[in-house]
């Protein structure tokens, strides 16, 4: 039987439940009046079972999937408005155990170079990444116990946080590394890591353990019950995700769904984000060697159901996606973007040459962070430096209760402003400061709360007289 309380990776992600979960949603694509009660009641924003947004995915019904996107943009401008928080990757080595076939770190691969940044060389990278005006970094490592050890990861995260550059600073760091212990998560969670993000790849074991041939990232449950650890380590604030083109990805959308219940049931609060990146061309790796890769609209429809499902979690596309892509699902769910990133080790500080690639994947949109800013300030948006929440201890269920009540607004919109504030005087070209001094202008109005508002408009003429990280 079906458990998502269960900590054991076999219960909360039941096969058999899976099974049964696409069959229902096959024999009940063109259910009209069950799709549509469905859609009704998802309007509260309180989101969907694993079933109902398994339905949603497979219904192949043109007016109800005009309404599930409309619906889905609904959602995302009622719980995150134009937010678009802004980050990069930063990866610190590419030394790697693991047998991953889809992952050019893969220790059979002989063709990538091997690479390690010292504590020197992290901290000219930040310098690189602060002087683009990022605030927030997502730390990724490939799995070594010898090359990048959890002291390791510890130390450069120090470093990270020490490098105070200009008006520049890091001031959240995220961490992307292996399934680890509950002590070493405890651990992480003293260094003053954000989210912890770890994916899933795919939550069918038998084609998991197939693309995990070796290493310790073969071991299915260990991988999976990762994140009930990390919580029992004191991270209240995880990001799940799979490598969609891997597997079938209705089974992985389904397992998703399930996990993310699974930690709302087990362990008081689900997934802040849930990532949705596709496979991508990389060294020693071809897309076209995976048969289940998806397309761009089956893309935009997992999107589009996934902001249904699970309203108050954010969710982020990368790089990995062209401009194109980008602008479609920003529209329809997505909350969280990278810009001006390097999937190199380093590699901000100078471009690698192509002979010292050590990409783990091939970036799609390559603008530079300002370009995307001004793309994003053209839409409309307000690109969001803010790291707030996790600084006043806003995260986990604390977060969750602000969002589900409405009153996050009050934080994050102006939060968001002040943050595109500092980003235009110390970082944009002349372009860019006018559409963001513009969209200030137009967003200010619609700070929920008269007295935070007031406080906002204040601090925010502060910000030209050289002060800097103010938050509500």
């Amino acid at each position: 039987m079906y458990n998502c309380k269960s900590k054991i990776a076999a219960e909360f992600i039941d096969d058999q439940e899976i099974l049964d979960t696409l069959a229902f949603a096959q024999q009940n694509k063109r259910n009209r009046e069950l799709i549509d009660s469905i859609l009704e009641r998802a309007k509260d924003c309180k989101g969907l079972t694993h079933r109902e947004a398994a339905l949603l995915l497979e219904c192949d019904l043109e007016a109800e999937n005009k309404k599930m996107m409309a619906l889905s943009m609904d959602i995302k401008q009622k719980l995150y408005g134009n937010r678009i928080v802004m980050f990069a990757p930063l990866y610190l080595s590419n030394y790697c155990v693991n047998g991953c076939v889809y992952c050019p770190y893969h220790h059979n691969n002989k063709n990538i170079s091997r690479k390690k940044l010292s504590q020197a060389d992290i901290a000219r990278e930040v310098v690189a990444l602060q002087d683009m005006g990022h605030k927030r970094l997502a730390l990724e490592t490939g799995e070594d116990p010898v090359n990048n050890p959890i002291e390791y990861v510890l130390e450069s995260i120090k470093t990270i946080y020490s490098i105070k550059h200009k008006n520049g600073d890091i001031r959240r760091v995220n961490v992307n590394i292996a399934a680890t212990t509950v002590e070493n998560y405890r651990k992480l969670k003293e260094a003053g890591i954000g989210t912890y993000i770890l994916f899933q790849e795919t939550y069918n074991k038998q084609a998991y353990e197939q693309l995990h041939p070796t290493g310790p990232k073969s071991d299915y449950a260990y991988h999976t019950e990762a994140m009930d650890r990390a919580m029992e380590g004191g991270i209240d604030d995880v990001g799940i995700g799979v490598l969609f083109g891997l597997n079938r990805y209705r089974y992985d959308f389904v397992g998703l769904l399930m996990h993310a219940e699974h930690l709302e049931a087990a362990m008081g609060v689900g997934p802040h984000t849930v990532s949705v990146p596709r496979i991508r061309p990389a060294d020693d790796i071809n897309p076209e060697d995976f048969s289940d890769a998806i397309s761009d609209d089956i893309f935009a429809k997992i999107v589009t159901v996934l902001r249904i499902a699970v309203p108050y979690t954010g969710m982020i596309v990368s790089t990995r996606e062209s401009q194109k892509t980008r602008e479609r699902v920003l529209k329809l769910g997505v909350t969280q973007i990278s810009g001006g990133s390097s999937t190199s080790v380093g590699g901000y500080v100078e471009p690698e040459a192509e002979e010292d690639n050590s990409a783990q994947f091939d970036v799609n949109d390559r603008r530079t962070l300002d370009e995307i800013v001004n793309w994003l300030l053209a839409m409309g948006y307000i690109p969001s430096f803010c790291t707030a929440c996790y600084r006043e201890g806003r995260t986990g269920d604390r977060f969750m209760k602000l969002v589900k009540s409405g009153q996050i607004a009050n934080c994050c919109q102006p939060n968001a402003l002040m943050t595109l504030k500092e980003y235009l005087e110390d970082y944009a070209s002349a372009d860019t400061k006018a559409k963001g001094e513009m969209v200030i202008a137009n967003e200010i109005p619609r700070i929920p709360n008269e007295k935070v508002r007031a406080i906002a408009v204040e601090h925010l003429s502060e910000l030209t007289d050289g002060k800097r990280d103010f938050r509500f």
